[in-house]
């Protein structure tokens, strides 16, 4: 009896033991993160599946990355706020990793996913900070590999914010890098870094056609890189049929409307055999618009009501969501149908609301096309006339006069402003035309220019400090070579950055700079963007087009609140009213 007792307690106590949880062999570590990054963008579901095996280990590396990733993909499900729990859980873990560089290349790799995550919560800010912090990490490592998908995203973000020339070219020079590294790649690997780097590169070009259809040679670039990306991506099906879908908007583009067709309905079939939800929303409202151009309206409606259903399953595709609204009332008031033309007006302008603070950072494809100013006033239009129609017929006539009475009022008011405008904008053309004679001339006689004693005005907590000429000359050469760089428009251009560059501390550099510019280091930092921004606009017609945000960012403001407040203090208009006039 005491033999069978035994027996069953060793058993009990056997199956418990095997129940706890067991590290993975650092090879199935690996091949489950392959798996993940095999399946993230094309199966998510799949990818979540590998990423919860990985988190029933007991090794506090493999819970770190698991709970990272898993981190990402909850973000792309939707659900932010477990998203976020999950990032911090793996912070959790990481912190009890023994310092080393696996412990700072695995922090790197965490710094990647957040990124990615913050950009699909439309943080574009808070996912450049994340991206840069894990530069940094990963220059301490020399992780090449890490930092090529660094600077693959903040190209990207580049592309979302308007910034296509500076995407093109760190795209143009990673994708080269890659080339010269290829040695550190897996074959695997290098064929996936080449062919996101073309993807971006192709994505990078097109938007900036549909910016300036005028440039034609940017229409064919895009389809070059859609092509290589096609080329590099057989093994991975995501990219492949994102490149594909893009291709088919190119032949759209060119007039191609048979290519693209097909092209849309191939990618509608891949995208089911591959479930890929967002894919599929966006083949189809792209067949919509195709057949919306091509005038056959019955089936653009059809393909816009899928992307519609479809869409509102994915939560992810706000974009089509709204422009499909948009062209479903447009169809709806050409076919005399007002009660649906009312609706999706209706709609759209209610999502709009709810969705202008992205359009302003993400810029939508109807922005590039008409105008998001052209689109709204368009839909307000049909809303307001069925809107009398169906419900208050019998105040249409008052409706029209006080339209026409707010109209004429803000025509007139319209009309001061800009002559105010042009008039500031004139002034401030002149002083910058003259203020480049006299740099050209200073730099052509090797002169290095000083303030007049009379214009020097110094700062209290500086008064007392005196260092000689030789240091303050030597100081200011070194500022005006980083000007010449353009080093300003990077954000981290402080007081205490720029002393660490110059090698001096931050009091002799504040003093140098009062002394010598007459002037804070904060608003000699300001100035020297403002006068950048100025320059751009003056330029460069593109510029002009960025939205405030795009543009702040573009020279290193961390908001697009504190550099229009720098801005109009310089210029005496808003940045939009500055190129507007021009």
């Amino acid at each position: 009896m005491r033999l069978i007792i035994s027996f069953l307690f060793f058993f009990v106590l056997n199956t418990a033991i095997s129940q706890q949880k067991d590290a993975l062999t650092e090879q199935e570590y690996l091949v489950l993160q392959d798996k993940i990054r095999l399946t993230a963008n094309a199966n998510v579901d799949s990818a979540i599946v590998f990423a919860n095996q990985m988190v029933k280990s007991n090794n506090n590396k493999h819970l770190a990355f698991g709970n990272g990733v898993l981190s990402y993909l909850i973000q792309l499900k939707g659900n932010s706020a477990k998203s976020k729990e999950k990032y911090q859980l793996a912070l959790t873990y990481l912190n009890k990793m023994p310092d080393g560089q696996d412990k700072t290349q695995l922090r790197s790799v965490l710094y990647n996913y957040n990124g990615l995550s913050e950009w699909k919560r439309d943080d574009f800010s808070a996912a450049i900070e994340s991206y840069q912090q894990g530069i940094k990490l990963s220059q301490q490592i020399r992780d090449i590999i890490q930092i090529v998908k660094f600077k693959n995203n903040i190209a990207s973000i580049n592309i979302a914010v308007g910034n296509y020339r500076l995407a093109i070219k760190d795209l143009r020079q990673l994708n080269d890098f890659v080339d010269k590294n290829e040695s550190v790649y897996t074959r695997e690997q290098y064929l996936n870094n080449k062919s996101n780097i073309n993807l971006s590169l192709a994505g990078s070009y097109e938007t900036y056609y549909l910016k300036d259809d005028q440039k034609r040679v940017l229409l064919d670039s895009a389809e070059y890189f859609y092509k290589k990306t096609v080329s590099y991506s057989q093994n991975f099906p995501d990219n492949k049929i994102v490149a594909k879908l893009s291709l088919g908007n190119i032949y759209s583009l060119l007039r191609e409307f048979k290519n693209a067709e097909k092209t849309y309905y191939d990618i509608i079939f891949l995208a089911h055999q591959n479930n890929m939800p967002d894919i599929l929303c966006t083949a189809n409202y792209n067949l919509g618009d195709l057949y919306y151009t091509t005038k056959k309206y019955d089936k653009a409606l059809v393909f816009f009501k899928k992307s519609d259903s479809i869409g509102a399953n994915t939560k992810t595709n706000e974009g089509e969501y709204l422009r499909s609204n948009y062209y479903q009332a447009k169809i709806y008031n050409i076919l005399k149908e007002p009660e649906l033309a009312y609706k999706h007006s209706k709609n759209y302008l209610d999502n709009y609301e709810k969705s202008e603070s992205k359009l302003n950072d993400q810029i939508l494809e109807v922005n590039y096309k008409l105008g998001v100013g052209d689109l709204t006033n368009e839909m307000v239009t049909i809303q307001e006339k069925y809107k009398y129609d169906v419900f208050l017929n019998k105040a249409l006539k008052v409706f029209y006069v006080v339209l026409f009475v707010a109209i004429v009022f803000l025509l007139i008011k319209n009309i001061r402003d800009k002559n105010k405008a042009h008039k500031k904008m004139n002034a401030l053309i002149e002083e910058f035309k003259a203020n480049l004679e006299k740099k050209s001339l200073a730099e052509n006689e090797e002169v290095v220019l000083e303030p007049e004693p009379e214009e020097i005005h110094f700062k209290k907590e500086n008064v007392n400090l005196s260092i000689d000429e030789a240091k303050e000359n030597k100081i200011v050469e070194k500022l005006l070579a980083l000007e010449s760089k353009l080093e300003y428009l990077n954000a981290d251009f402080t007081l205490p950055y720029v002393a660490k560059k110059i090698k001096t501390n931050t009091t002799y550099l504040s003093y140098v700079v009062n002394k010598r510019f007459g002037k804070s280091f904060g608003e000699y930092s300001n100035e020297l963007k403002i006068n950048y921004v100025i320059n751009e606009m003056i330029t460069n017609h593109m510029y002009r087009k960025y939205s405030t945000q795009a543009i702040a960012e573009s020279v290193g403001f961390k908001n697009a609140v504190s550099f229009a407040k720098s801005f109009r203090k310089r210029t005496g208009v808003s940045p939009a009213q500055f190129a507007n006039n021009i």
